[in-house]
């Protein structure tokens, strides 16, 4: 099965449109290439122009990443029209800028008209109070300056708060997603999908990536080689196959291209219980680590503490 077309909630009009315009794009939307942590400079230009090569049309910047201009610059020198590519930027409360003036930077740095999806950043950016955040960036939609507006790293309680006076419902809420935080996220993806709010999920690949030898690497890996794919590969499958449109990204390009053909991919019920499972159980080993680490730095600096007392002379006990 293969990346699908994911139709937002706001404005299917826009979606109706594009389709029409780019029939055989049938990778549209529902992955898309991320540009966090990308060096600023010619590296990011680079490494865009690159995932544009490969068949990568929707790039996703912010402005917190201080990159959207290398962004522009390759979406520019890639030919493509404007219909052809897909943008979503965020509004990440920069220098202090309000939303309003944020887009219009945004829009200049990117060299663009409008953006195709403008999203808050965090729901702490949202001031002063998340519904005037909202009007405001509902505002910028009736303006035709974004087509689509969203959220990012938005919890329940932040999602009806914004939904109690909304005219227009976010399109998105781009989230952290991956095997380890699923249990935990769950009622997050059930609330928005009742809603809704399609989830974007960033860093889908850390189990691979950052928390190698976890509980998640034995099905990922059983997985991977019943289908002849790689393990990147199979969590990518799985956060698709939770409904996510999934944002990644590398610097080698044949790893770009199996995240592509990871589309293609279909992991049997069996395969993603497993997962959730093994996440479920890394979660909870994760969890008591960091609540160790927590007590042994306190109990340190607790020591440290009566050590300076007693030198100087203090008695606290």
């Amino acid at each position: 099965m293969p990346w699908d077309i994911i139709k937002f909630n706001d404005d299917p009009r826009h979606w109706a449109s594009r389709l029409l315009s780019n029939p055989n794009k049938r990778d549209l939307m529902s992955w898309f290439f991320g540009t966090w942590k990308i060096p600023v400079g010619d590296t990011t230009t680079n490494q865009v122009d690159q995932a544009i090569s490969v068949g990568f049309s929707h790039i996703d910047t912010a402005q917190a990443y201080r990159n959207e201009a290398e962004a522009g610059q390759a979406i520019a020198e890639s030919g493509l029209s404007r219909s052809d590519i897909f943008i979503t930027t965020k509004y990440s409360g920069l220098d202090g800028l309000d939303i309003e003036t944020s887009i219009k930077n945004s829009l200049k740095n990117l060299g663009v008209a409008y953006i195709d999806l403008y999203l808050i950043h965090h729901p702490r950016l949202a001031t002063p109070d998340i519904p005037t955040a909202w009007r405001q960036m509902e505002g910028l939609k009736e303006a035709g300056l974004v087509k689509s507006i969203g959220i990012s790293n938005f919890q329940i309680e932040h999602v009806e708060s914004l939904l109690a006076s909304a005219k227009i419902p976010p399109a998105v809420n781009q989230i952290l997603l991956h095997p380890y935080v699923y249990e935990k996220t769950l009622p997050l993806l059930k609330y928005s999908a009742e809603k809704g709010i399609t989830i974007e999920a960033y860093s889908p690949l850390i189990p691979v990536t950052t928390l190698p030898g976890g509980p998640v690497d034995k099905p990922v890996k059983a997985a991977a080689k019943r289908l002849g794919a790689t393990e990147d590969q199979i969590l990518l499958a799985w956060a698709k196959a939770k409904g996510a449109v999934v944002l990644t990204s590398s610097s080698k390009k044949s790893r770009l291209e199996g995240y592509i053909k990871a589309g293609d991919l279909v992991l049997t019920d069996e395969e993603i219980e497993a997962i959730d499972k093994a996440g479920a159980k890394g979660q909870r080993i994760f969890t008591a680590r960091t609540v160790v680490r927590r007590v042994a730095a306190a109990l340190f600096l607790g020591a440290i503490g009566l050590g300076i007392c007693s030198y100087l002379g203090i008695d606290v006990l």
